[in-house]
């Protein structure tokens, strides 16, 4: 589900979470492209934010178990455009952890304008 807001770029996205993977991913649905170099993104699980939130783009974080794919990854194109996918893995050293049931809300901000607010359940 996805929620825009206004001021920042006009796009549509989609947010799974999987406790098996501990593995969040965001699809670009539509709208503009995102400028990754500009994106920020917060996640919180439970309604707690993250303890590390992940600096998009990166190859490597503290709270984050490998590399993101897609456009989070440092090495990806800096633009995200639509029908393309990032993910990232939050480590079990990352509080709180990504448990099954749980609610999931991921912001998305260019600029510090928010894009979007996203929720979602933890399969």
């Amino acid at each position: 589900m996805w929620t825009l807001e206004s001021g920042g770029p006009i796009a549509t996205f989609e947010l799974t979470a999987d406790s098996n993977e501990s593995e969040i991913t965001i699809d670009h649905a539509g709208g503009d492209p995102i400028d990754v170099a500009e994106l920020s993104m917060t996640v919180a699980i439970g309604g707690k934010e993250l303890t590390h939130q992940p600096p998009v783009p990166f190859v490597g974080a503290k709270g984050f178990d490998g590399t993101p794919t897609g456009p989070f990854n440092a090495a990806a194109d800096s633009e995200w455009r639509v029908g393309e996918r990032g993910s990232i893995a939050v480590a079990e050293t990352n509080d709180p952890e990504l448990k099954r049931g749980e609610s999931v809300t991921v912001i998305l901000a260019v600029d510090e304008r928010r894009v979007a607010t996203l929720e979602t359940t933890v399969n």
